[in-house]
């Protein structure tokens, strides 16, 4: 299945002037699934032949045969020094050579390489890869439907954002977020045509200013303030503010802006190649305003006088240079300008305000120096273009400044240097005065069986590669990760990712190699980022990686593996934002010996490593992985979980240890193994080991502050590596050669002494592991104590000794063991002088560290004398709270081990010393370490059951519960004695309960809160529920609302109290419609009701969608409801039902809601109940004209039925007049009248259910055959009036119904009965002439009379002659001709009217 354009949904904004299109189809399926391209297998898509396996390394070229060079140095005989320390200076040693790595400048020489391990068959081997991809929101593209000019896209990784312009607006959003909300900046007039977030000013806004934005439109710059604060989760909360500084720029374009580390912002646009400058500043001054730009390429009157052409310039043509990129190298002062026509210039940032360019580099001159390192190249000629470059610190290299990347994919490398760097001050920060070609790095062979044209120090360069041809843009990060973003002329509107990264292992091991060349090894690997994409801006999410803080060992990857992050970089595209993450040689290696299909091949693979990297560095990476270092790409998690791994990493590191080796008696070189286990140890450390331990400073109120210089965070993390190493030496002791020392009666002699020497350099390492791991223990302990008030303690040289305390020593050396243990004393001081005593602080020491571990009973014995002093401290206030504390303390920390009456003997006690608080708090505690596994609370969430083993451990909590139940009660009692306020001030006994409860509402136990709220409900204390405010009691008042109707509605109270008027609506609808609950059916429409009122109410967080949904459900459910109440009035009172079975029908009725199927075929229609089986048809919108029309009539018959017989009844009870309980009953077409109006109300003239015309037609049918008129005291017209006075229908529709039959001319409404039609039809007519009348003739258009009105009094008129003509009786006929008479006038008076109105029209009045 191929994918379809329609899939793909192309973003504006891929170049900085595309417009935005007004609808374009393409833009609507952002996240639909796009069908996956097939693996390619090369640059070109051909599959190379190589093994699956490892296939994408070149063996390195092997040594000469002869013993083995020693892997750090060679180790002495046995001295006399402690293990501790031996192992501490291998360490450093292993340190030491990972700061060794060569530098950027060593195999980045004069010449070029084309060096590639290209992962092409197997991910496994990649070096890069695509964890992630984050959608842009549907909200940004709501936004750009409405864009008119111009969209731009791009990234703010520092903050996790990103941004898109759409005309004069920006939106910026977090790209990490699920749902980001969108915050936006309107209020430019102009479009926004660049922007870039730099570093403020120092000194110039405040501190929680972290960023300014520049904003360039059409006319103006644009400095917003930018307030960044990190969260919890690694994200940002942004906020933007107008700091009112803005610089009018004119015509000036602005398409790249930049800024210096210390905010200085740079500019310029598509006009010409100056570099300019926007200064702002805090205030105004006499000769400055807050912000003004500085043109810095022609300073002064040159950028506004015209400079005078060169005569040899008027004979050539003119070429338009512009600025195609600008970049900051904060480490050197430089800033460089790229140009379209490929020219580099270089600036050097002079002091805070000067900017002077001292370099300016063409493309004919970097092509010049190329050709004097190497011959010609079709990649590298006249026509190629420079399209991006990128700076390279001088933390990563001394002569390398930069990197520039050309539309061929090569890689230019150029250094600049100065007089001074000849001189030997190379750290110099004077201006570069010269640029030249270092190093180009050609792209990877598109055939990777081929040999290459050339070779260069004796490696094979290619320089035909047509693999990143047509490279469109590129970014290269340090320590040297390349990103080439690549659109191939068979598809140039998608773009292909390629990544490469410095082979460190292999550069490592390459310069190791005495006498060889380091050759330039990069992996790389090509990642699909879809069909159709385009890359439109990407960023680094984590640090810039620093390995060093100099170049040499800046790049060592391998060094900081386990102690850094992997790198991160988010990657800007039209259908998303892809995140692109380095992998290292252990996750790798992880993935590799995972996917094996073979002991063969994990052999084949481990050669393959050793090979490459070395055997220590394999070794090393296995003992690794074996330790749960890695990621195997399956779940991005941190760390190998799969057992295999675990096992085949574990026979890796036993097997590939190899053994120590004695060459004389006094050199002996350790196994591999222990180099490696060493090396991984060094590698955990390194961030601590040279670190001092604290860091001083001074607070906010100027007291001292005492900080870890390490993060906690990091120390905990190192921890646990330890512990996760020093369990699997001790797991795997017995096949660890030389961890169990040596055995007697094995081998020589030699064989025997590097045995011993093997165990000794094992066992040194082990004792320094454990020491690692304790002393971050103790540093953990010393930083959870004060460490001010602690160092304040020490004597002058202990306090300077402990401010250079570093990790080292604390580890390794005598003297750092012995500053801690005057650490120590001073900690045990401290907490002798705070109450405590020597044991407390032992055991502590104890348990942190690992020393020895004290007996819980002891502690409790403590506490309890701690208890007892309080007991006898009398009045003094002070020592009787700090006793109390001090033995809930102890308490708490064997609350495991405390049996039940012990914690009621301290519970009892601390209710007569009044310490409520401490008593609730140790109960809680106590329950706590009952049940640490919380099957309490699963016992409960899965419904109780009976006979679970789960229930004892609910039970035990539940005794410590009821001991805070009979605290709560004591307190209460006590509290209701005493006033809460004496002088505005809280009392004793109220400030006693309030924290009391504070400890009672801030606890986290689960299972304590839902039977503290039983407590609550069994107590009648439901306001107490009411005024708690924890998620708690939604949870308990929740599953209880189920249970029982009254704390469904108390949950309803819960919600209404808090403004959460939705979920109470919710509630309320639910208990509406619960089945099981007893609830009448009048209470149940009390609950719909509220629960409409409530769902009529805006609750925060609840969108309207959601409020009219629920609101039409209650609503509905109330009108049937209403009918079921209906109903059950209707059958109480109805006497042609039996009593037993009403009862049936009361109990079926006065309950749940019914369906309206079963309210109609159970109950309406049996019992001819025509007015509720109406309104049954209104609520289930059924339409049946028939069917409904019948009803009617049956509705109107069974009225005036009804009526007759209260007639006949109320003549046979001799017609009492004063008898109140014998009314007289109404006229039958009185109560005709009434049902039809209720229906009609209910209903709300509902079309289907009350269709006008055949209801008025059954109500005249029903006047003139039941001669409901002036013979009966009714008025003739009665019909016309209920439908024009109390119905309010409009006078056309009654008068088009009656002009129908007037004309049809069927029975009954034949001969003589037509004169009631004609009646009727004036009467309309008559109402209508004076409502307009009233009204006047311009209001409302004249009512709407016209011609066809008048036609309809000719009709009737005519009618009215047709029934004089058949009358035999003279005095009908005088009858007759009067009425007729009376017609006539009605019909002049309408002619005047409609004249009137026409004449207004013909005129151009308001009726035109």
């Amino acid at each position: 299945m191929t994918t379809t354009p329609a899939i793909m949904r192309q973003l504006p904004g891929a170049f900085i002037q595309t417009p935005a299109p007004a609808n374009d189809p393409l833009r609507r399926n952002l996240f639909a699934d796009v069908t996956p391209v097939a693996p390619r297998g090369g640059p070109l898509g051909r599959d190379p032949s190589r093994p699956l396996s490892l296939g994408r390394f070149n063996p390195a070229p092997t040594a000469a045969p002869g013993p083995p060079a020693p892997l750090v140095a060679p180790q002495p005989a046995p001295e006399n020094a402690p293990p501790v320390l031996k192992a501490a200076r291998f360490v450093n040693d292993l340190l030491q050579q990972d700061g060794s790595y060569p530098d950027l400048d060593s195999y980045c020489r004069p010449g070029a390489s084309s060096d590639y391990d290209l992962a092409l068959t197997d991910p496994a081997l990649a070096p890069f890869y695509k964890p992630t991809i984050y959608p842009i929101p549907d909200r940004v593209f709501e936004h750009f439907d409405r864009g008119q000019v111009a969209t731009r896209m791009g990234l703010f990784t520092e903050i996790n954002h990103g941004w898109v312009t759409i005309d004069n607006s920006l939106y910026l959003w977090d790209y990490t977020h699920p749902d980001p909300e969108l915050i936006g900046f309107e209020e430019s007039p102009h479009t926004i045509t660049a922007l870039a977030l730099v570093p403020p000013k120092p000194g110039v806004f405040v501190s929680t200013i972290t960023h300014i934005l520049v904003l360039a439109t059409a006319t103006d710059m644009i400095l917003l303030a930018v307030s960044a604060a990190p969260t919890a989760t690694g994200s940002h909360t942004v906020n933007l503010y107008s700091t009112r500084m803005s610089l009018h720029k004119g015509s000036l374009d602005v398409s790249y802006i930049t800024a210096s580390a210390d905010g200085r912002i740079f500019f310029g646009g598509h006009n010409d190649t100056d570099v300019h400058e926007l200064y702002y500043q805090q205030e105004e001054k006499w000769f400055s305003s807050r912000c003004g730009k500085i043109n810095h390429t022609h300073p002064g009157w040159s950028s506004v006088v015209p400079s005078l052409p060169n005569p040899a310039a008027l004979w050539t043509p003119k070429t338009n240079e512009s600025l195609a990129d600008i970049v900051v190298d904060d480490s050197r002062k430089l800033l460089y300008t790229l140009s379209n026509n490929s020219t580099i210039r270089t600036y050097h940032l002079e002091g805070p305000e000067k900017l002077n360019k001292c370099i300016e580099k063409d493309k004919l001159s970097c092509l010049r120096d190329i050709t004097h390192m190497m011959p010609a190249s079709d990649l590298l000629t006249t026509s190629m273009v420079i399209v991006s470059i990128s700076p390279i610190s001088s933390n990563e290299a001394s002569k390398l400044h930069l990197m520039a990347l050309t539309n061929t994919g090569c890689r230019i490398f150029l250094s600049a240097t100065s007089s001074a760097y000849y001189m030997g001050n190379s750290g110099s920060a004077t201006a570069p005065q010269s640029m030249q070609v270092q190093f180009v790095k050609f792209p990877p062979s598109t055939d990777l069986a081929s040999t290459g044209q050339l070779a260069i120090n004796g490696a094979p360069l290619n320089t035909t590669s047509q693999a990143l041809i047509t490279s469109r843009f590129g970014h290269r990060y340090a320590p040297g990760y390349f990103f080439d973003f690549v659109a191939k002329s068979d598809n140039p509107n998608t773009d292909i990712l390629f990544v490469s990264a410095p082979e460190t292992g292999r550069i490592k091991a390459n310069a190791a190699t005495a006498g060889t060349p380091i050759r330039y090894h990069e992996g790389a690997n090509w990642i699909d980022l879809g069909q159709g994409v385009r890359v439109l801006d990407m960023g680094p999410t984590t640090p810039q990686f620093a390995a060093a803080g100099q170049p040499m060992g800046f790049g060592n990857e391998l060094a900081v593996q386990f102690d850094q992050t992997p790198s991160e970089f988010a990657v800007m595209t039209n259908m998303g934002i892809h995140i692109i993450r380095r992998r290292r040689m252990v996750d790798v290696f992880a993935t590799v010996i995972r996917k094996a299909p073979s002991d063969d091949a994990i052999r084949e693979d481990v050669r393959r490593f050793r090979e490459l990297y070395g055997r220590q560095e394999t070794v090393s990476t296995a003992l690794a992985v074996a330790c749960g270092q890695g990621n195997d790409m399956r779940n991005g998690a941190a760390r190998v979980i799969d057992q295999v791994t675990l096992d085949r990493a574990r026979t890796v590191f036993v097997d590939e240890g190899g053994a120590p080796q004695v060459f004389d008696i006094d050199t002996v070189v350790l196994s591999h193994r222990h180099h490696a286990l060493g090396q991984y140890l060094a590698r955990l450390v390194r961030t601590l080991w040279k670190s001092r331990v604290i860091t001083l400073g001074v607070g906010a109120t100027g007291a001292l502050v005492v900080d870890s210089t390490v993060p906690v965070s990091k120390l905990n993390s190192v921890q646990e590596s330890l512990d996760r190493l020093r369990n699997f030496l001790d797991a795997n002791r017995g096949v660890i050669q030389g961890l169990q020392g040596p055995l007697p009666g094995i081998g020589d002699r030699r064989e025997e002494l590097a045995t011993q020497h093997e165990h000794q350099g094992l066992h040194s390492l082990q004792r320094l592991m454990e020491n690692i791991s304790e002393g971050i223990s103790f540093v953990l302990m010393l930083f959870d104590e004060r460490v001010a008030d602690i160092l304040i303690r020490l004597d002058a040289p202990s306090q300077e000794q402990l401010r250079e305390l570093t990790y080292e020593q604390l580890f390794s050396q005598v003297s750092g063991r012995d500053l801690a243990k005057v650490l120590v004393k001073a900690i045990v001081n401290r907490n002798i002088e705070s109450g405590a005593n020597v044991e407390t602080v032992a055991d502590a020491l104890r348990r942190r560290c690992g020393s020895f571990c004290s007996p819980d009973d002891v502690i409790i014995f403590k506490a309890q004398e701690q208890l007892k002093r309080a007991t006898e401290a009398g009045a003094n206030g002070n020592l009787l709270r700090q006793l109390l504390g001090e033995s809930l303390k102890l308490f708490e920390r064997v609350a495991g081990s405390l049996t039940f009456a012990n914690l009621q003997g301290a519970v009892q006690q601390y209710i007569e010393l009044q310490y409520y608080a401490g008593a609730i708090q140790l109960c809680l505690r106590v329950a706590q370490e009952k049940d640490r596994g919380n099957s309490a609370l699963t016992w409960i969430n899965d419904g109780k059951p009976q006979n679970d083993p789960r229930q004892a451990a609910y039970e035990d909590r539940r005794d410590c519960y009821d001991l805070i139940h009979e605290i709560m009660q004591r307190l209460d009692a006590v509290s209701a004695s005493e006033p809460d306020l004496i002088d505005g001030r809280l009392t004793l006994a109220a400030t006693k309960r309030a924290e009391a409860y504070t400890v009672v509402n801030g606890s986290d136990d689960e299972v304590f809160h839902f039977d503290l709220y039983e407590w609550y409900i069994s107590q009648n204390w439901t306001d107490r529920i009411l005024a708690i405010d924890s998620p708690h009691v939604i949870t308990f008042l929740q599953r209880i609302a189920a249970t029982d109707a009254k704390h469904a509605d108390l949950l309803c109270r819960f919600y209404t109290h808090r403004g959460r008027f939705y979920e109470a609506a919710e509630v309320q609808a639910d208990l509406a419609k619960n089945e099981a609950f007893q609830i009448g059916i009048k209470e149940r429409i009390t609950l719909l009701s509220r629960a409409k009122g409530n769902a009529s109410v805006s609750t925060m967080g609840i969108s309207r969608q959601y409020q009219q949904v629920l609101n039409h459900e209650v609503t509905t459910m109330l009108e049937i409801a209403h009918i079921q109440d209906d109903l059950l009035e209707r059958l109480r009172s109805d006497d042609r039902i039996p009593v037993d079975r009403k009862a049936d029908c009361e109990e079926a009725l006065d309950g749940p809601i019914l369906s309206l199927t079963e309210l109609f075929n159970g109950f309406a229609e049996p019992a001819n109940y025509y007015d509720l089986s109406l309104l049954i048809y209104h609520a289930a919108d059924h339409h049946a004209p028939r069917l409904i029309a019948d009803t009617w009539r049956n509705l109107i018959d069974a009225a005036h039925a009804e009526i007759v017989a209260a007639q006949l009844a109320w003549e046979d009870a001799g017609r009492p007049r004063n008898d109140p309980e014998v009314s007289a009953p109404p006229l039958p077409y009185e109560h005709v009248i009434t049902r039809v109006q209720d229906i009609a109300h209910r209903t709300s003239l509902n079309n289907h259910v009350f269709p006008i015309e055949t209801v008025l037609t059954i109500l005249c049918e029903y006047a003139v055959t039941q001669g409901q008129d002036e013979t009966v005291g009714a008025d003739a017209n009665w019909p016309v009036y209920l439908f024009t006075n109390s119905l309010h229908v409009a006078h056309p529709i009654v008068l088009r119904v009656l002009e129908h039959i007037l004309d049809a001319q069927e029975a009954p409404f034949t001969g003589r009965r037509r004169r009631m039609v004609v009646r009727w039809c004036a009467a309309v007519v008559d109402i209508w002439v004076r409502d307009v009348d009233r009204r006047g003739v311009d209001g409302g258009s004249g009512g709407g009379l016209g011609l066809w009105v008048v036609d309809v009094l000719a009709t009737c008129e005519q009618a009215m002659g047709d029934i004089m003509r058949a009358e035999r009786n003279e005095a009908a006929n005088r009858e007759n001709r009067l009425f007729t008479n009376d017609v006539r006038e009605l019909a002049v008076r309408l002619n005047h009217l409609v004249g009137v109105r026409e004449g207004r029209q013909a005129g151009g009045g308001l009726f035109m």
